[in-house]
């Protein structure tokens, strides 16, 4: 049996060796953490290589994911689909080994990180996820759902602001498993932290509600599993583990340094390394009895099948309650769900009903959510605002679990992120909302959302100058062209209740991506449709109005400014001009749509074309050319009732019949 160092300095070797033929890279953590990870790794972690998706698995997140190569080198070791090929491509062009690591092209990792503090807010996102699943699934006798979630995390993801945010709430919601553990090594990139870091996070986190276990050495193995057999044994509280580490442990003129933080060690340093650590082994080789001693694939494969054992007898005992926890783990809706969404739609239309957008949205909601009961929302204190409570929805506690609504403060950031958490734990499909504006306190998250391709819902009201008296601060001028320019976003901006009712239909079943759902304070007209242009409202842009030869003009609308447009085009008509109205609430799926469908919408020939939104304008030069004009915004708003805003900035009608004219 190979001794713990030897086995925690396969992990140094293999890290050092992949940084220096990449030629970048961070060795400096994945050798000061490697010991804290061989005790968690062939002690505790519940995993099976052979299948990197069993459900029950626990969670492993590295939030330092700069210090990639720290789980690169447990996924190979411990037996995973990641070979010793795919070390030596560390950080090249379609490798499984990424510069950071990114989920869904590397097996065991299970969320993509990298920008600092995200990682332990997708951690607790993930054991948010467990305790809730755990509360409405679990029977006496019958734990189906009982996994912990585990996250490394360094001094900058301490630092950021996100980890304050999304850390309280976990405090707040007893998550008893999930244990983290500080990689305390004093270092960052700019040096020594106690010059820009002093914070006494033992009493930070004891203040959260955190079981704190401070002073544990993380080069000893002994304090380490003491450490983690604590933290497993307190139920109540989620775990900090403050480990006291040495940057770049064995490299005998770097280690506690801040050269080997992001920097290969070099060479000669490299030769030095091994013979300090008495790693006797070539680059990238491992002995046999070590990797022996590493693979995990039989432990893994024994843990499943009990696991499986379990659920054929939870089946048996509640069949409906193991169909629902299975299809929903699947991400299948019930089957049923499109055709009664669609009915819904049908009685939306027909009722005609003249409201807000967020009210639509609520009314969605409490048509959908009986349907849906993976469905976990929450607002950043918004809720009355935001609409985002419906008949069904009971608060998450932390001594009841069993609810399916998040009430998480004002935590934008942590919000979007603990739902990219929870929509990869699975069994949920995550919603939460703010005011547009605040979209952008939560940006980074939802760039990793789209870059995951994760099925999560963001809920935006109060979607523009439209919302009046509270001003520029709160009135949202770029973010819907930030979004529509994201990879992988849908971001839907809805004319009336039917297309808000479409939009939440759209977003519920999409499965290769994050949705924006932007929504008006104000009241927004009801437009009359046939049963074809409801149905091509899925299609992103559709024709509303028409004419009833060929057009002359064209105008393009979204949101509160369709029924703007509907009413220029009116006046247009009494003068004889041919115009037709284009209701566009999703642009990125529109240009999806096949070029005779986009054609025609939009044909070529029609070049007088004008677009209307109280939003950045120049985004709109793409479908109305240069040759076409755009009423939107180049400026911030103003303070002052909605009306007064919209004639200031130009959305009247006449201003919109004007510019019409002016092409004409």
């Amino acid at each position: 049996m190979s001794s713990r160092r030897e086995l925690a300095n396969a992990i140094r070797a293999l890290s050092m060796d992949a940084v220096q033929k990449a030629k970048s890279g961070h060795p400096g953590a994945p050798m000061g953490m490697a010991d804290i990870a061989e005790v968690l790794w062939n002690d505790f972690l519940k995993h099976n290589p052979t299948n990197p998706l069993w459900f029950d698995r626990d969670r492993f997140v590295l939030s330092n994911g700069h210090g990639s190569m720290l789980i690169y080198s447990l996924l190979h070791l411990s037996g995973y689909d990641v070979s010793i090929d795919d070390l030596k491509n560390f950080r090249q062009l379609h490798a499984k080994t990424a510069g950071h690591p990114e989920y869904g092209y590397c097996p065991g990792v299970e969320t993509t990180t990298g920008p600092l503090g995200q990682g332990i807010s997708n951690a607790i996102g993930m054991a948010a996820a467990e305790k809730i699943l755990a509360a409405q699934f679990n029977r006496e006798g019958h734990d189906i759902v009982d996994h912990h979630t585990y996250t490394f995390l360094g001094d900058g993801c301490m630092m950021e602001g996100i980890s304050h945010e999304a850390c309280s709430l976990a405090g707040t919601l007893g998550l008893g498993k999930l244990i983290a553990f500080w990689d305390d090594n004093g270092i960052s990139i700019d040096g020594e932290v106690e010059g820009w870091y002093t914070d006494d996070n033992v009493k930070r986190f004891e203040s959260y509600g955190w079981q704190v276990i401070p002073g544990v050495d993380g080069h000893d193995p002994d304090q380490i599993r003491a450490a983690i057999e604590q933290a497993k044994a307190n139920t109540e509280q989620p775990t900090l583990i403050c480990c006291k580490t040495i940057i770049g442990f064995g490299s005998p003129n770097k280690e506690g340094k801040e050269d080997c933080h992001g920097a290969p060690l070099g060479d000669d340093e490299i030769k030095l390394t091994r013979e300090r650590l008495g790693w006797e082994h070539g680059a990238f080789e491992v002995p046999e009895d070590i990797y022996a001693d590493w693979n995990a694939a039989e432990a893994g494969s024994h843990a499943e099948n009990e696991w499986n054992e379990r659920l054929a007898a939870y089946s048996k005992a509640y069949p409906e309650l193991a169909a629902d926890l299975l299809r929903r783990l699947s991400g299948d809706l019930p089957a049923d769900f499109s055709e009664k969404a669609d009915a819904y739609i049908a009685d939306v239309a027909a009722k005609g009903d003249t409201i807000a957008s967020r009210k639509a949205s609520q009314n969605s909601l409490n048509a959908y959510g009986p349907m849906l009961p993976e469905l976990l929302g929450g607002s950043a204190d918004l809720a009355g605002s935001n609409l985002t409570l419906w008949s069904g929805a009971k608060g998450v506690e932390k001594n009841d679990a069993s609810g399916n609504y998040l009430f998480y403060g004002v935590r934008e950031f942590g919000m979007s992120a603990m739902m990219n958490g929870i929509a990869l734990h699975g069994g949920f499909i995550p919603y939460g909302a703010t005011f547009l504006v605040f979209m952008e306190y939560a940006r980074n998250a939802l760039r990793m959302a789209a870059l995951m391709k994760q099925r999560a819902i963001h809920v935006y009201t109060h979607d523009s100058i439209g919302l009046g008296e509270d001003g520029p601060t709160h009135q949202p001028i770029e973010q819907v062209a930030n979004l529509r320019h994201t990879p992988n976003m849908s971001c839907w901006r809805p004319c009336d209740a039917v297309e808000s009712a479409v939009a939440w239909k759209a977003a519920l079943e999409r499965t290769d991506g994050p949705s924006a759902l932007v929504f008006s304070r104000q009241n927004l007209p009801h437009q009359a449709r046939t049963d074809a242009q409801i149905s091509d409202i899925a299609r992103g842009g559709y024709i509303l109005r028409d004419t009833d030869g060929e057009p002359e003009a064209i105008l393009i609308a979204t949101g509160s400014e369709v029924g703007l447009a509907m009413d220029a085009a009116d006046v247009l008509a009494a003068e004889g001009k041919q115009v037709r109205v284009v209701s566009m609430p999703e642009t990125n799926l529109f240009d999806k749509q096949d070029a005779a469908y986009r054609e025609s919408v939009l044909p070529a020939a029609v070049t007088a074309r004008v677009a209307v939104e109280a939003l950045q304008a120049d985004f709109w030069y793409k479908y109305v050319g240069l040759n076409g004009k755009i009423v939107g915004m180049t400026t911030f708003g103003e303070s002052a009732p909605a009306g007064e805003l919209f004639k200031h900035f130009g959305f009247t009608t006449e201003n919109v019949a004007e510019t019409v004219k002016s092409l004409l």
